[in-house]
């Protein structure tokens, strides 16, 4: 059986890090080989509610952005596999079994990821969000050959270690699909609408729908063709900064 360290980072997430530590926790067994919280530049209490739980390790991440904190649970994790989740994530049951059967029987996949689903959104949002995914995905998976979605996604170590970890220049939009295109020369991705997880629909909420889906649209398209992504800065939902 393979061993998979899963990753969180997590940047002023103490209202959601509580209920995305107990689901993984819950729903993996005790099977994952390791938990790190990476906490990147936080000033709340994400690190403290963390290290409550145990068997949970805290890194400290002092550069912010999503690329360093990724990094900094790359150099810190021991498994074979590394998993990665976002800190207003759930993992559902099931999740683990999934990583750990791809990886186990398919010694080419490198990576695998999935879609969302939304635990805080309206009927009517859930219903917007899910049609756009199996409107987009599906097809641009089957016409690029390479996709990941950063909310949740598993790599091998080796593979990552060949092509240099993650790239830190890239702020926020545009770094998974980077990540897929890099890791995707060294061997198969592969993507399942029905591998999932459940998260947070707030910067859909906070950026408006069509705008948020835009901007993952048109980053998803830019690393693909051009090596790099379109936007270069973001919004921070949790103050509204960019």
């Amino acid at each position: 059986m393979v061993d998979v360290s899963l990753i969180i980072p997590a940047n002023n997430e103490e209202l959601q890090i509580g209920a995305c530590l107990s689901a993984a926790i819950e729903n993996s067994r005790g099977r994952f080989k390791e938990i790190i919280v990476v906490d990147n530049a936080s000033s709340d209490r994400t690190a403290e509610i963390a290290r409550t739980f145990r068997g949970v390790r805290v890194v400290f991440e002092p550069r912010k952005g999503i690329t360093h904190a990724r990094q900094r649970g790359f150099e810190n994790a021991n498994g074979e596999i590394l998993a990665y989740i976002d800190a207003d994530t759930r993992l559902p049951a099931g999740w683990l079994d999934a990583v750990e059967r791809t990886f186990e029987t398919q010694a080419d996949v490198v990576s695998l990821s999935g879609s969302a689903r939304y635990f805080d959104a309206s009927g009517l949002e859930r219903f917007l969000l899910g049609f756009g995914w199996w409107l987009t995905a599906p097809l641009a998976y089957s016409l690029v050959g390479y996709m990941i979605y950063g909310a949740h996604f598993a790599a091998r170590r080796t593979a990552l270690e060949k092509i240099g970890g993650f790239d830190t220049s890239i702020e926020f939009y545009g770094e998974d699909t980077d990540l897929a295109r890099r890791l995707a020369m060294q061997g198969k991705s592969i993507f399942r609408m029905r591998f999932f997880v459940y998260t947070s629909a707030r910067r859909f909420q906070k950026e408006g729908i069509a705008r948020a889906s835009f901007l993952y649209a048109v980053n998803f398209v830019w690393p693909v063709l051009f090596g790099r992504p379109f936007t270069t800065s973001h919004i921070d939902i949790r103050n509204g900064q960019l």
